[in-house]
C-alpha cells in the first residue's frame, strides 16, 4: 500500500509539475496580474526551506544523535555543491556555442546556464538539439534523486511524505518552465513528452527509495537529512540568487509575500495531513 502511495505521489510531483509548467507557459507568464517567474521562484524557495527546517530535520533529529546528523547535513551541502559544479560545467560546454553572455529569462532549468533571447535563433537549432538530450539526462537524474527523497519522507511518516512531494512539485515547476522554453524550439508536444518522461524518473526514484530505505531503516534519519540538505541547497544556491536583483520596494514586497506563501502552503498542507491522520 505504501509503495502505491509513493508511486502516485512521485508521479504527481514529477509529471504533474511538467504539465503545470506547460499550462503556465500556454496561459502566458508575467504581466501585472499574472504569475511570473519571480513569483514561482519565491514560492518554491519558501516551500523548500519550510519543508527542510520545519519538517524533515525535526523528524530526523527525533531518532538519531545530533552530531552525526549535523555532519551529514554539512557533507550533503558540500556534495550538492560539487554536483552542481559538475552539471554547470557539462551544460556550459553543451550550450557554450551560443557565444557571449546571455541575459536571464528569470526561470531556468536547475543546473544549466540561463537562456537568453539568442537561444531562440533558428541558426542555433542544432546546438539545442545536441544540448537538449544532455539537459534531459541531467533532469532525469535530478528527478530520480527527488523520488528517493520523497520515498524516504513517506517511510518516516505519511504526512511528511505529502509535504515533501508538494515541495518537490513547487520547485520543479520553475525548473520545467526553463526546460520547456529550451526544448520547444521545434514541436511543442514533443518537448512536453520529453520533459514528462524525464519527470517520470521521479517515480523510479520513489520505487528505488522504497526498497533501499526500507531495508536500512536505521539509516532513515540520515536519508532525511540528505533530503533536507538538497532542499536547502536548491533554495539558497539556485532559487534565491535569481531573486537578488535591483527592484522597487513594491516588487520586493510581492517577492517576500510569495516566499511566505510558499512556507504557508507547506504548513497548511502539513496541518491538514495531521488532522486527516
Amino acid at each position: 500500500m505504501l509503495l502505491i502511495v509513493i508511486v502516485l505521489a512521485t508521479l504527481a510531483a514529477g509529471i504533474g509539475s511538467v504539465w503545470l509548467a506547460a499550462m503556465l507557459l500556454r496561459l502566458g507568464m508575467g504581466g501585472r496580474w499574472r504569475v511570473g517567474p519571480q513569483h514561482l521562484l519565491s514560492l518554491a524557495a519558501g516551500a523548500l526551506l519550510s519543508t527542510a527546517f520545519m519538517h524533515l530535520l525535526p523528524e530526523a533529529f527525533e531518532d538519531a544523535p545530533a552530531h552525526p546528523l549535523f555532519a551529514t547535513l554539512l557533507l550533503g551541502l558540500v556534495f550538492f555543491f560539487i554536483l552542481e559544479k559538475a552539471e554547470l560545467w557539462h551544460h556550459g560546454h553543451e550550450h557554450g556555442g551560443h557565444g557571449g553572455s546571455s541575459r536571464s529569462e528569470g526561470v531556468h532549468a536547475h543546473g544549466q546556464h540561463d537562456h537568453g533571447p539568442e537561444d531562440h535563433d533558428p541558426d542555433h537549432q542544432p546546438a539545442h538539439a545536441r544540448g537538449g538530450w544532455a539537459l534531459l539526462a541531467g533532469d532525469s537524474l535530478h528527478c530520480f534523486g527527488d523520488g528517493v527523497m520523497i520515498a524516504s519522507a513517506f517511510i518516516a511518516d505519511l504526512r511528511l511524505g505529502v509535504v515533501a512531494a508538494l515541495s518537490v512539485l513547487a520547485h520543479e515547476v520553475p525548473h520545467h518552465v526553463g526546460d520547456l522554453v529550451v526544448l520547444r524550439q521545434g514541436k511543442r508536444r514533443a518537448a512536453l513528452l520529453k520533459v514528462s518522461l524525464a519527470g517520470a524518473a521521479t517515480a523510479l526514484g520513489g520505487m528505488a527509495g522504497y526498497f533501499i530505505v526500507g531495508r536500512w531503516e536505521a539509516a532513515l534519519p540520515y536519508f532525511l537529512v540528505v533530503a533536507a540538505s538538497s532542499f536547502v541547497y536548491v533554495a539558497l544556491a539556485d532559487l534565491i540568487p535569481q531573486l537578488q536583483r535591483r527592484m522597487s520596494a513594491a516588487q520586493a514586497l510581492v517577492q517576500i509575500v510569495w516566499l511566505l506563501a510558499g512556507m504557508g502552503v507547506v504548513m497548511a498542507v502539513a496541518s491538514f495531513a495531521h488532522a486527516a491522520h
